[in-house]
């Protein structure tokens, strides 16, 4: 069985082995963030998280998934899916709703606080992160495209959650304080100080808020262990006081929690044993901030942590963290998350000079060059167009990459060849949250609350646009047929409906 989300990627029955070996997140990414310096922008994406819902119960039993196995068109267990591949399968999804009228909301559930952090699914539960601010009042939160790197000041206390909710109702089942006090490092005015997507195999939850921690919980909410990584300083790296936050989400996989680490000193990747805590390996790089999450490729005897970055993309071997490839270059703030498909590793970034699209073979070895003139390893490589927050998304052999200023652009995957270029919406807002593909659509939200729905194929079709009613800067997830949105104050989940 080939584990991936390539246009080849073997889909089976045994689908829930396919979930319990491959899990990755971005997110920030997007992971994801946005800044900007001379008109350059930075916003913090992980995406979703949340808040308490009314009475929060602590009830374990209830919160426990459901007994069975779970195929992967049901699990979404960290940023951006399956092994970062923005896609689901084996259910429809609308491509029209209105949340005001009801029309395919199946419920909308209030979250207080401010997150970016992707939502993630296991079953029939989802899991969120979420940072409440102290005292009355909205967070401030400024969207939009504009040019200011400086962070926000006099940030006061915060409480930062995670979050269980049932998917069939939206209700949340149980909230858990991971900390609480004023937050070491500033963040962007459109950033979060929980920004960073949580994951899941099932078994554990972990939620990573950067200088405030990283906590594993299990899916009733106990906290297993929690570890200080001292302070990781996100920002500009040509502006030090330029403090942006923490965006990288943590991955699960084979019974380890993968962290990266791209700060200001001192940078490093690093994997925890997800029961107890313990540090099975830590590599130091050589890099500036960064703000996607690492990717896990376990196909073959070669299996790889795969990183975005500036100084430093690479793979890295996931049983000991020795680095296997290199690539050096390409925009100087790297925020999308690797993701691999068809026996290539698809790495886009920008900012500064250069915002190229790289297709690596998973194969490579050793350090080589972004042409693919000069290299076996780089199959194909453009030098510009590449994105500045999103992370792309592989479909039906093609590949699709959605840029900050909405302007989406299809490729074929193996050569590189451009299909079409088309821009979302009217140009007057930004495209912060990743975007996401499910039974044959593509859904990209604006960070205005805008989804353009397109329709997957060579050439480009608009087929719906949805307003949410709310800022929404994190990433949607896909589970069963069911399309989960984190706004501003709400979870948001849109499905068929009769």
């Amino acid at each position: 069985m080939v584990l991936g989300c390539g246009y080849d990627a073997v889909l089976s029955n045994d689908l829930s082995d396919v979930m319990n070996r491959t899990t990755s997140s971005l997110g920030s990414s997007a992971n994801g963030l946005q800044i900007m310096s001379r008109g350059f922008w930075i916003c913090l994406v992980g995406l979703l998280a949340t808040a308490p819902h009314l009475a929060a119960q602590d009830d374990a039993q209830a919160a426990r998934p459901a007994a069975g196995v779970v195929s992967t068109d049901t699990n979404w267990p960290s940023f951006h899916g399956p092994g970062a591949c923005g896609f689901a399968t084996g259910h429809k999804t609308p491509a029209r709703w209105d949340v005001q009228k009801g029309t395919n909301i199946a419920w909308k559930t209030r979250l207080p606080g401010l997150s970016h952090g992707s939502p993630i699914v296991w079953g029939d539960r989802i899991y969120l992160v979420n940072a409440v601010r102290d005292g009355e009042g909205k967070a401030p939160l400024k969207v939009g495209r504009y040019g200011s790197i400086q962070p926000v000041a006099n940030d006061t206390v915060h409480t930062l959650q995670v979050l269980c909710l049932d998917k069939r109702s939206g209700k949340v089942l149980w909230t858990k304080t991971a900390w609480k006090g004023i937050p070491k490092i500033a963040r962007h005015p459109k950033g979060s100080h929980a920004a960073s997507t949580p994951a899941t195999d099932g078994q554990h939850v972990a939620a990573f808020f950067g200088s405030e921690g990283l906590y594993v919980y299990d899916v009733a909410g106990k906290l297993l262990w929690k570890k200080d990584l001292g302070v990781l300083d996100s920002g500009f790296f040509r502006v030090k006081s330029a403090q942006w936050g923490f965006a990288s989400s943590p991955v699960i996989h084979a019974g380890r929690v993968f962290v990266q680490c791209d700060i200001q000193d001192q940078s490093f990747l690093a994997a925890f044993d997800v029961k107890s805590g313990r540090e099975i390996w830590r590599t130091d790089r050589e890099e500036v901030p960064t703000w996607g999450t690492p990717t896990i490729h376990a196909v073959g005897d070669r299996p790889q942590v795969i990183v975005n970055g500036w100084k430093h993309i690479g793979g890295y071997h996931l049983d000991t963290g020795k680095e296997l490839w290199k690539v050096v270059g390409g925009g100087d703030i790297p925020v999308p998350t690797p993701v691999v498909a068809g026996g290539m590793v698809y790495i886009t970034n920008a900012h500064g000079r250069a915002a190229p699209i790289l297709a690596i073979s998973t194969a490579a070895e050793g350090e080589f060059s972004m042409d693919a003139d000069e290299s076996d390893h780089m199959v194909w490589s453009v030098t510009r167009g590449g994105n500045y927050m999103q992370t792309p998304v592989v479909v039906g052999g093609l590949l699709y990459s959605c840029r900050d200023n909405g302007v989406l652009t299809c490729r074929d995957a193996k050569t590189g060849e451009e299909f079409y270029k088309k821009r979302l919406g009217p140009g007057r807002t930004g495209f912060t949250p990743s975007g996401v593909s499910a039974d044959g659509k593509l859904y990209f939200p604006s960070e205005e609350g805008e989804v353009y729905v397109v329709k997957c194929g060579r050439e480009f079709d608009e087929i719906g646009m949805n307003e949410l009613g709310e800022i929404t800067m994190a990433s949607p997830a896909i589970s069963g047929g069911m399309l989960l949105f984190r706004t501003r104050g709400h979870l948001i989940a849109v499905a068929e409906r009769p």
